[in-house]
């Protein structure tokens, strides 16, 4: 009998890798939030207006260093009003989710990203296909039922 092979999550991104940001992190330092980052001066401005930001990450059991840092820096994202949320790749697997990444624009457009072995993006594809979109809203409300805020799952993942 074959072992189930788990699902292929994003186990970091290249473009993390060798940053100044990546590497200390690498060395143990917290990685603070920034206050001017673009990003999350975005997402105090939309949330501001009401608009929401959230994601789901999959994530391996243990993290990979990669999962492990963007856990590690999403926490600005969290504070500058984002909410992210985790997910193992086996709850993953167990309710059928998509083996990609992607972003849903207002239930009407999914950006579908792709990559190649070593994590680089090689580009994203924008579906309008109602029934695609559909099937991604639907996997994107079960992966959020499941999944645990990040400020909790941070507290597990660390032992704390």
């Amino acid at each position: 009998m074959q072992a189930k092979q788990l699902r292929p999550s994003r186990r970091g991104y290249a473009v993390d890798v060798g940053t100044e940001r990546y590497e200390r992190f690498l060395w143990g330092e917290e990685l603070p939030f920034e206050a001017g980052n673009p990003w999350h001066a975005n997402v105090r401005r939309q949330t501001a207006l009401g608009k929401r930001f959230e994601r789901v990450r999959l994530v391996d059991s243990p993290l990979t260093p990669g999962q492990q840092f963007l856990l590690a820096s999403g926490l600005g994202n969290v504070e500058a009003g984002e909410d992210i949320r985790n997910l193992r790749c086996e709850e993953a697997d167990r309710l059928g989710l998509p083996d990609f990444d992607y972003w849903l624009f207002g239930s009407r457009t999914l950006a579908k990203f792709h990559f190649d072995t070593d994590d680089n993006t090689l580009g994203v594809e924008l579906v309008s296909d109602p029934a695609a979109v559909l099937a991604a809203c639907q996997a994107r409300d079960a992966a959020w039922h499941h999944a645990v805020p990040t400020l909790e799952f941070t507290r597990v993942a660390s032992g704390v």
